[in-house]
């Protein structure tokens, strides 16, 4: 009997939690922006070697890198970075949109 009791009070306690809890969903904005225009930026492709996008895209602004085992590398160009594996194309990523910040005016 008493069993029966607990029971059906851990039955009912979990039934009316579960009932009770509320569902909440946050609604995120965020800008498009000019996505189609970047979406066709022409970047190079996975097993492009070095030599073949120094060749197409110029000499990067920037390298980072080889680090770690296989060399990872990066090369940073204006618009987006290459990662290399060793001589390879391993991935090509555009580089984020930076909006600059003007500061407030003086009071």
């Amino acid at each position: 009997m008493v069993i029966k009791r607990t029971l059906a009070g851990a039955l009912g306690a979990t039934l009316a939690l579960c009932l009770s809890a509320t569902v909440v969903a946050e609604d995120l904005r965020v800008p498009v922006g000019n996505q189609a225009d970047r979406s066709q930026q022409y970047m190079p492709r996975v097993g492009t070697t070095q030599d073949s996008v120094r060749a197409a895209w110029g000499p990067p602004r920037s390298i980072k890198g080889p680090v770690g085992t296989p060399p990872i590398s990066q090369w940073h160009y204006e618009n987006f970075v290459v990662y290399f594996e060793g001589n390879r194309t391993v991935h090509s990523v555009l580089s984020p949109e930076r909006q600059t910040v003007r500061p407030a005016p003086a009071k």
